[in-house]
């Protein structure tokens, strides 16, 4: 259980504490159970809906979007603030690129992205508490962070040393394709017809976005993955009220 525990600590905001400091093979396994905590942040997400029946819509809307963005401590939303600066100022330079993504100061361009992507999943929350589409709120999560593993299991991780580098060391790649494959099976027997809108929307910006990330970096970095998981989870919301 303790990889388990490890990415609670690792992904949420709730108060988890482990005995010691994890071997890296520990590490590398709490990959598996990320999208685990996708799903248990997706019915926290889908209780709150419930409770909140009858309140009045945008403020309905904004307490899931304020709970969705407490439950990750804003860790990935971090994440897309340094990718965005990174990759305007970076002028397509590898090296100049990951320099900036390690300035923890945020830029214009980060601000905007901050706010049109919280935007964006605010207006789609609200389409989909007006359709009673809240099983959305269920798999959208799950997704992200099974994007997280897939992230893991396709791409380079670039940046020498550190918890990022001891998870893609230590990654069970076998095990992580079959939670690949029954994360996606899950998000089909919960959502139906809408997982397979969620799942082609998502497979969409995964490819897409890991392009981006190869041509300029060559791999990822902990801050991409958390702009990876950011823009998918609105993506999917985004994607199922279009379509």
């Amino acid at each position: 259980m303790l990889p388990l525990w490890i990415a609670l600590q690792f992904l949420s905001s709730l108060p988890i504490r482990l005995p010691g400091m994890p071997e890296p093979g520990q590490l590398g396994r709490s990959l598996l159970f990320y999208p685990l905590v996708g799903l248990l942040f997706g019915v926290i997400l889908w209780g709150l809906n419930l409770a909140l029946a009858g309140a009045p819509l945008l403020l309905h809307a904004a307490l899931l979007l304020t709970i969705w963005v407490l439950l990750s401590g804003a860790l990935h939303l971090d994440g897309l603030a340094d990718s965005a600066d990174a990759w305007l100022g970076g002028f397509g330079d590898r090296e100049r690129t990951l320099t900036i993504m390690k300035d923890p100061r945020s830029g214009p361009i980060a601000v905007v992205t901050l706010v049109l992507v919280l935007l964006l999943k605010f207006a789609a929350l609200l389409a989909l508490i007006e359709q009673q589409q809240g099983l959305v709120l269920i798999i959208a999560p799950l997704l992200g962070r099974a994007a997280l593993l897939g992230l893991f299991l396709t791409t380079p991780y670039v940046r020498k040393g550190g918890l990022g580098q001891a998870l893609a060391d230590h990654l069970p790649r076998k095990a992580g394709w079959w939670v690949l494959g029954g994360s996606a099976l899950a998000c089909v027997a919960i959502a139906g017809s809408q997982a397979i809108i969620a799942l082609l929307v998502a497979v969409g910006v995964f490819i897409w976005l890991r392009h981006v990330m190869m041509r300029r970096l060559g791999g990822t970095t902990g801050d991409t993955a958390g702009a990876l998981l950011e823009l998918l989870e609105m993506a999917v919301l985004v994607g199922i009220v279009l379509l």
